[in-house]
């Protein structure tokens, strides 16, 4: 074994591949095929989940679903917000260093002359797990786009999309259309797959009629409504009632039409007591700390900050800048919102501030120092000074920081939110304890 601890392993993988993104099946495929991971087999299940936003969220439902209908299951999902683990779980626990140590000695051992980045090292070592498990279900989440993602070498028995939306133009395309045909790379010929996103991409449903792909479109095949807090789905005769979750709508419906086309059964008792209650870490995240409601979410484009917004619209949550209230002619209910905000560079920084502009009273800008695609505190400033000259907003070494000086400027009607990248949400559950 090259190392014997994983901390090591992946240091010696962010610096093993000539470039940190490199799509592409190929070389990844060929590790696979001499590990044994791509023969088909009839004693597992795999579900692939691509979109935008909202795939651990889906992975997260299937996962549980699974669970309680006794089956062994393995979930992989990636980034991780605090530990490396959490990528790859097993009947819902993150496996332990020494089974994935194992895993990557393994591909080490197959892989020779091949070079792999690290996210397809970690791709294989999740397969590499469950195959050696025996695992009944494999949930593989996409890590970008889909017809070139690493997961994509397995044939999915059943896919989901959950959403298309701008993100990540440079690897997948610059307009929707494009970005819909990668995602949807991940259909198989005549196999289930579900679309849930409310504006029909058609590039999507193009890429399911030229593979014969039974597809199940939100609109078409099945409904979705709801009414205050009560949902509804409707597909073929099947009629689901559940109170609203607290992961996404969408997310959580398009498993269950997946897990239907599937046969797999959907307990009345699942339904009614676990589902509502499913939460992933650092998705609209409530935590009560010093007598302030805190919301944190890895919401980092603007699709993810606009659900993000009806959310807290949803649960009364939502805030509004000084400005606006005093325009509405009242003050919000639920007083200022205080805004800790870092994301990379390469996101849509202008659109997601002007998105969160006026509900926002007061912005805190931290700094992620260890992440070299960070945007620096000083360029969120700048660009927010284009939108709101008239913003308040101050500049921090770091989260910690930022949430320090939130906390004290806040009065106890007040929220808090932590948005951005997954960098920026696992600080601040570092500092707050959650670790």
């Amino acid at each position: 074994m090259r190392f014997d601890n994983l901390a090591a392993w992946l240091r010696w993988q962010e610096q093993h591949h000539p470039s940190a993104i490199d799509l592409g099946l190929a070389r990844v495929k060929q590790v696979a095929d001499r590990l044994g991971l791509t023969q088909p087999c009839a004693e597992r299940t795999v579900i692939t989940v691509a979109g935008t936003n909202g795939k651990g969220s889906a992975v997260a439902t299937l996962e549980s679903l699974c669970l309680a209908n006794g089956g062994a299951v393995g979930a992989y999902t990636s980034p991780h917000l605090l530990h490396y683990n959490e990528r790859i779980r097993v009947a819902g626990t993150p496996v332990d260093d020494a089974l994935i140590c194992r895993a990557f000695a393994a591909i080490d051992a197959q892989a020779q002359d091949i070079s792999l980045t690290y996210f397809e090292f970690g791709t294989l070592a999740a397969l590499w797990i469950f195959n050696h498990l025996q695992l009944r279900f494999w949930l593989l989440e996409v890590g970008l786009g889909g017809r070139l993602d690493a997961v994509n070498i397995i044939d999915a028995d059943a896919a989901l999309v959950t959403s298309i939306a701008l993100d990540h133009q440079d690897w997948l395309g610059t307009d929707l259309a494009a970005i819909g045909r990668e995602k949807a790379g991940v259909f198989r010929p005549h196999q289930p797959a579900v679309y849930i996103d409310s504006r029909i991409e058609h590039s999507v449903v193009e890429v399911a009629n030229q593979l014969a792909t039974d597809l199940a479109l939100v609109g078409r095949d099945f409904t979705l409504m709801q009414e205050h807090q009560r949902c509804f789905l409707t597909f073929a005769e099947h009629q689901l009632c559940f109170n609203l979750p607290q992961l996404p709508l969408p997310s959580v419906c398009a498993a269950l039409v997946v897990a239907l086309k599937l046969a797999l059964p959907i307990p009345a008792q699942w339904l009614s007591e676990v589902l509502p209650g499913l939460s992933v870490a650092g998705r609209f995240q409530r935590i009560h700390y010093q007598g302030r409601e805190l919301l944190l979410d890895v919401a980092h484009n603007p699709a993810a900050c606009a659900f993000f917004l009806q959310r807290a619209a949803q649960l009364g949550l939502e805030a509004h800048s000084e400005a606006s209230a005093v325009a509405a002619g009242a003050v919000a209910a639920t007083g200022k919102t205080h805004l800790v905000l870092a994301m990379m560079a390469d996101k849509d920084i202008d659109a997601v501030l002007q998105l969160l502009g006026d509900k926002v009273g007061n912005w805190y800008f931290p700094e992620l120092k260890a992440v070299g695609r960070a945007a620096s505190a000083e360029l969120m400033a700048r660009k927010l000074g284009l939108y709101q000259p008239q913003a308040a907003f101050s500049l921090h070494a770091d989260v910690a920081g930022a949430l320090q000086v939130a906390l004290r400027n806040s009065a106890a009607n007040d929220s808090i939110w932590v948005l951005g990248s997954f960098f920026t949400v696992a600080a601040a559950l570092t500092w707050l304890g959650q670790a």
